[in-house]
């Protein structure tokens, strides 16, 4: 575990208070919807900024569709299984199956989020095993320094020279020094160039652009390669804090991560109602003023929302398919790991957008001893999206159950500045965080008109339980 990251501090402290509800007369700062971890970090960040926050959410957990389901004869009801668990899954309680598959980047922007608000003290860590890329139908552990890249299987001795020859140029690039661009222009050389520049063959552009840069398309190869050289080295720093792979996931599973926002912001005073169902959003004149609940209303100047709660201010923009898949043993060639992610690039397997798997296990005190849950997700392409990720479930092979969802993403359609209604994104395939704080960061920077700043998440006070400074 990374206890330099984080100590244990398993159960919450603070309890929601159950009262009955008369708001009608309550003027608050920002009023909010469903309670998944991107409106639950807004929520913490707004709290710690001094505004009156209300938070309801129509569910009677954590998480909204972000949340980990416990015990797993919940999650079978989930997906209308008639049967319960087999005696093989062990005890029920033992499980906290995420319904979506993310990991956090070691040096990424949720990690800041968390130190800079010492959400850190509730929650504990652990690195995640491994990280490997898909080729030819095997899979491989990813390249990522250079003595690693000298070592890999993925390619030949002359095309080994190439990448590191690469890598040590991404290592020692700095946008601020022009001495160290080698000839590339940051904002106007694309990142194709910079391969071609560097004579790198496909099999080594797919998993640098899909498994260091994390792409989901290779639409990036036409964009300005500034972006792509940050990415690259988000994951060597990431890579290089804790050493296995570049990323970490919470013990009990990620619905600890809103808990702990949920719990940032009560301290600053924020208030929580869980099965609050919202009859309706009230507007006057074009702008926010209320939410309407069991016939009374909550006062409110700004509202954030997932967009289920808005179907009339986003817009469809895809579809996302995963598969929960629970095993018994780890997955093969991946030396045993109890946790690891896999990538399979688009290319591999004739695709526009990659296919991921996130694999944890008992280890972090999310399955029954032995038993290991492995997430395939992919943006769906085709009418019959369980087909698309036929390659990712081969790798898993055997399964002793799967669970499969459908989801739509959606996008808002009006920016909030107008109505002052914020409507966050739906979560997209990819296995890791960052997507989701540029999101955060962009609703707040159109919630207040000022950009996004880590300065400001930072603590004012101590809890109310007195827990000491860290």
């Amino acid at each position: 575990c990374c206890h330099s990251l984080c100590h244990v501090s398993r159960s919450p402290k603070f309890a929601v208070s159950l009262f009955s509800w008369s708001c009608g007369h309550v003027q608050l700062d920002v009023g909010w919807g469903f309670w998944r971890n991107s409106e639950c970090i807004l929520s913490g960040i707004m709290s710690v900024n001094g505004k009156k926050v209300l938070h309801m959410d129509r569910n009677p957990y954590y998480g909204g569709e972000s949340s980990s389901i416990t015990p797993l004869e919940e999650l079978y009801k989930r997906f209308d299984l008639t049967e319960s668990p087999p005696e093989s899954m062990g005890r029920g309680r033992d499980w906290n199956v995420d319904l979506i598959p993310k990991f956090l980047m070691a040096n990424g922007q949720l990690v800041k989020m968390l130190l800079y608000t010492e959400v850190t003290r509730y929650l504990d860590f652990k690195v995640v095993e491994g990280s490997f890329v898909y080729k030819g139908g095997k899979i491989y552990k990813v390249p990522s320094t250079e003595t690693e890249a000298l070592a890999s299987n993925l390619m030949g001795m002359f095309e080994k020279r190439r990448f590191r020859k690469f890598l040590v140029f991404v290592a020692n690039f700095d946008e601020n020094d022009p001495k160290t661009f080698e000839g590339v222009d940051p904002k106007s050389t694309t990142m194709g160039e910079v391969y071609k520049k560097f004579d790198l063959g496909q099999d080594v552009i797919d998993f640098t652009g899909h498994a260091l840069a994390l792409y989901r398309t290779d639409d990036y190869l036409e964009q300005p390669c500034l972006e792509t050289i940050n990415r690259i080295k988000l994951y060597s720093e990431s890579l290089a804090r804790y050493g296995k792979s570049p990323y970490l996931y919470p013990l009990y599973g990620l619905g600890e991560l809103p808990q702990g926002f949920a719990r940032l912001s009560a301290i600053y005073g924020g208030t929580y109602m869980l099965n609050k169902p919202v009859d309706e959003i009230v507007m006057e004149g074009g702008h926010v003023v209320g939410v309407k609940s069991e016939g009374e209303v909550a006062r409110c100047k700004q509202l954030i929302c997932d967009p289920s709660y808005m179907a009339d201010r986003v817009r469809k923009a895809g579809q996302v398919i995963r598969v929960i898949c629970i095993l018994s043993h780890p997955i093969k060639n991946t030396n045993d790991a109890n946790s690891c992610q896999i990538i399979i690039p688009q290319n591999q397997v004739n695709r526009k957008s990659d296919i991921y798997v996130c694999m944890i296990s008992y280890a972090h005190n999310v399955a029954a001893q032995g038993k290991y849950i492995a997430i395939v997700s992919t943006t769906v392409e085709t009418a019959e999206p369980e087909v698309e990720i036929e390659p990712a479930l081969e790798l898993l092979e055997p399964i002793d159950q799967k669970f499969v969802a459908i989801s739509d993403l959606y996008e808002p359609t009006d920016d909030g500045t107008e109505s002052q209604v914020f409507a966050s994104r739906s979560y997209d395939a990819t296995t890791h965080f960052e997507t989701t704080c540029n999101d955060i960061k962009d609703i707040y920077k159109r919630m207040t008109g000022s950009d996004f700043d880590f300065e400001n998440m930072k603590r004012k006070q101590n809890d109310v339980f007195g827990e000491d400074e860290q």
